[in-house]
């Protein structure tokens, strides 16, 4: 088998705006389990969204964008239900940006012979599987974009918004995430952006550039994300996943507080995870233990226990078609920063 024989069926990102969930949505309230976590956590996002002066964070963890929802949070953005993302550098860069580009991933599945796909230069995920051959060619695009910067550290939405721009101009497949953000001004933040295939452009644009180069703060994206906390009394966080997007959208509250300008904790948050409670770690730390932190105010979270493939689609269908973003006004939070 070649590698034409594994990637020849592509995965396909679900429309949300194609169906409307709202009627299952109503019914799951009346049910028990996950389906009522479900109906409820749709209900707290559609009060977000309904807050006019609440700034909506999505923090995006795993690689659901690579499985089929990465439209879906586009169009978040695209319909006004985000103001902020929040996300891992893969989300972003190697699933968003990636197929921007013009790429794919594929089905595969979970139980394929990895070292022929290694010979292969095919990544799996699960059961999705990437070209490493296209996945070094988005490498060397942030490359690209990293050698037409003025060398200085630049925050990850600094950066990021530059991709979103090369996008305007460049893009294979217009619509991504990345592009639709720049396009609205929604800052995206990756405070691990390293951890992708961003790194692996930025690490080789910087060998080439040994005395003068570009480079990630981290501490400066830390700092840009509590001042948009700041000057948001009222905030929501939509947490897929958890890790460090998760905790660093929650960090903001305290980052306040050290800064001598305290900030109101999260007063809305859903969460969507298959992680565990019990051994103590982040991804499955509940939303009211962030209570005792002071980070999230207890009464309007809801933690949702699922894969989040399954149950994402209804969630934003259902607020989709409530229309209440139609009537929202966007935050443009990345123009405070030009």
């Amino acid at each position: 088998m070649n590698k034409k024989d594994f990637l020849k069926e592509p995965v396909e990102h679900i429309d949300i705006t194609s169906f409307d969930s709202s009627e299952l949505i109503e019914a799951m309230k009346d049910m028990s389990f996950t389906a009522r976590d479900t109906a409820r956590a749709a209900w707290i996002f559609n009060r977000m969204i309904n807050d006019a002066g609440c700034t909506v964070i999505l923090c995006l963890a795993g690689s659901t964008g690579a499985a089929g929802c990465m439209r879906i949070y586009a169009d978040m953005v695209r319909f006004n239900m985000v103001d902020v993302v929040v996300a891992t550098g893969a989300s972003i860069v190697d699933m968003d940006f990636f197929e921007a580009l013009g790429f794919r991933h594929y089905k595969g599945s979970p139980f394929l012979d990895d070292r022929k796909l290694r010979e292969l230069h095919i990544d799996r995920i699960y059961d999705t599987l990437i070209d490493e051959d296209q996945l070094q060619i988005c490498d060397n695009t942030i490359k690209q974009i990293a050698d037409t910067l003025s060398p200085r550290p630049y925050s990850s939405r600094e950066f990021i918004r530059q991709m979103g721009k090369y996008l305007t101009e460049n893009a294979k497949t217009p619509g991504s995430l990345v592009q639709v953000a720049f396009e609205n001004e929604v800052p995206i933040f990756c405070p691990a952006f390293s951890d992708s295939s961003a790194g692996l452009g930025l690490v080789k644009h910087q060998a080439e550039n040994p005395r003068s180069r570009v480079s990630i703060d981290s501490v400066k994206d830390f700092r840009e994300l509590t001042e948009i906390k700041i000057k948001s009394p009222v905030s929501g966080l939509f947490i897929i996943g958890g890790g460090v997007p998760k905790n660093f959208a929650q960090d903001t509250v305290i980052c306040a507080e050290v800064l001598g300008r305290p900030a109101r904790m999260h007063k809305y948050a859903v969460q969507i995870t298959v992680a565990d409670v019990r051994d103590g770690a982040l991804s499955g730390s509940t939303l009211r233990e962030a209570r005792s932190w002071g980070k999230v105010d207890s009464g309007c979270e809801q933690m949702v226990y699922a894969e989040a493939t399954s149950v994402l689609p209804l969630i934003v269908s259902y607020v989709f078609n409530m229309q209440a973003w139609e009537r929202r006004p966007q935050r443009k939070w990345s123009g405070i920063f030009e």
